[in-house]
Formats: structure tokens, C-alpha cells, sequence
């Protein structure tokens, strides 16, 4: 799993995509009050694996906000591509997955989109499940982030999000960047154990990064009571 040149200059965002952009745009950032942190953490100019927690079906929609105009690309669940749906669902960014069981195929697409330049979102929980998903799931992440980082020799960036399963009472949307994680010191190991350390390293840093946003609201909560 050697590094691979990765094609620089991602293509050009669907009109659908812009279009609702600048719907949503103004939403999450004046009435969920969307911060985001440490953006200067993130890749420029290159394709890369943007890993999340995942507590909301809609968490693609804020997460790609502060990459606007350049368009996220992330996995959705294979129900969501009807016939209706479909052009839609691609116009955004999405391609399918089959959720439940290791999806080759899809691995084999995000590692694609990345070598061509392309920002690819996985969530490797591979579910949502509210406040509680982190503390159940991170113990068993998929290794489809990992595998698709290390096959296109390109960043693996961890992402933490909070707040966007509290939509319903307008609750603010948080977001803390991290720091593209170390990989070159395992990409001539053997591809299980390398997707084995890289997930480790992932797992642990979104944890940081989790309970730094926790923290970061406690702070907001003490500052404004004072």
C-alpha cells in the first residue's frame, strides 16, 4: 500500500449541489448556529478520507458546509437510491452502500472518488445512533476509512460533530477538525494489520476530539452563567 499520486484539482460541483448550498448555508450557520473549528487542520488542494461520528442522518449536510463550494462526497444507504431519489442523491454527493456487512464495492468507489481529487465523508460507525452511538460502537468501527485511505495513499482526517441530532429544538451544531493521523509508517505493512493500526488511530482520535467539543460546551455553558 505504497502512497499513490493523488490527482490534485477535485471536479466541479453539481448546480444541484450549489444550488442547495446556498439554501442551507445561511440555515445552519444563523439559526443552528454552526461553529467549526481548527479548519486550518484540514488538506488543501487534494483528495482525502474525512471520517466522522455519526449521530444524525442528516450530519453529511453541516459537515460539508465548511468545504463550500467544493463538493463532499459521502456514502448513503442503498434504500435511498429509488428510482425517484437516485439523481438526486447523486446530484449531492451520495453513492450507495449496503449497510450492515462489508461493502467492497463502495469501498472501492471512495478510494476512486479519493484518487481523483475528491473529498469522500465516511462515517465508520456505520450507523447513527443518537447521543449514545460513540460509547456503544467505537469499540467495532468498519475499516472501509482506513482501507480507503491507505489504498489511495492520501490523508485520513478525523472530524467530530455534535448537535445535529438536537435539530428539532434548534440546538447549535459544533464541529472540531482534526489533524490528518500518521500513516506512512504503516503503509508497507500487510494490508489487515495496517487497516487494523490506522482504525485504532482513528478511533482514538475522534474520541479526543469528542470530548474536546464536550468540553468546549461545558466551557460555553460556565462562561454564560458567569
Amino acid at each position: 500500500m505504497a502512497a499513490k499520486s493523488v490527482r490534485h484539482g477535485p471536479r466541479r460541483p453539481t448546480i444541484t449541489y450549489i444550488v442547495t448550498g446556498l439554501i442551507v448555508r445561511p440555515i445552519v450557520r444563523w439559526i443552528f448556529r454552526q461553529r467549526v473549528y481548527k479548519t486550518e487542520r484540514l488538506p488543501v488542494g487534494q483528495g482525502f478520507v474525512l471520517a466522522s461520528n455519526h449521530i444524525s442522518i442528516v450530519g453529511p449536510f453541516p459537515l460539508a458546509l465548511p468545504f463550500f463550494p467544493r463538493q463532499l462526497r459521502f456514502m448513503a444507504k442503498i434504500e435511498l437510491f429509488r428510482p425517484v431519489l437516485r439523481s438526486i442523491f447523486t446530484a449531492l454527493g451520495a453513492f450507495p452502500v449496503h449497510r450492515g456487512r462489508g461493502d467492497v464495492a463502495a469501498v472501492k468507489t471512495a478510494t476512486r472518488l479519493v484518487e481523483e481529487g475528491e473529498i469522500v465523508l465516511i462515517f465508520p460507525e456505520g450507523t447513527s445512533l443518537g447521543k449514545t452511538h460513540w460509547m456503544e460502537l467505537r469499540d467495532r468501527l468498519h475499516r472501509g476509512a482506513a482501507i480507503s485511505a491507505l489504498e489511495a495513499g492520501a490523508p485520513l482526517v478525523p472530524i467530530a460533530i455534535k448537535g445535529s441530532d438536537r435539530l428539532s429544538r434548534l440546538g447549535p451544531i459544533r464541529i472540531l477538525c482534526g489533524e490528518p493521523l500518521e500513516l506512512d509508517d504503516v503503509r508497507e505493512l500487510p494490508r489487515r494489520e495496517a487497516t487494523l493500526i490506522a482504525t485504532q488511530r482513528l478511533r482514538s482520535a475522534l474520541g479526543e476530539l469528542i470530548a474536546e467539543l464536550e468540553e468546549r460546551e461545558s466551557g460555553s455553558r460556565r462562561d454564560g452563567a458567569g
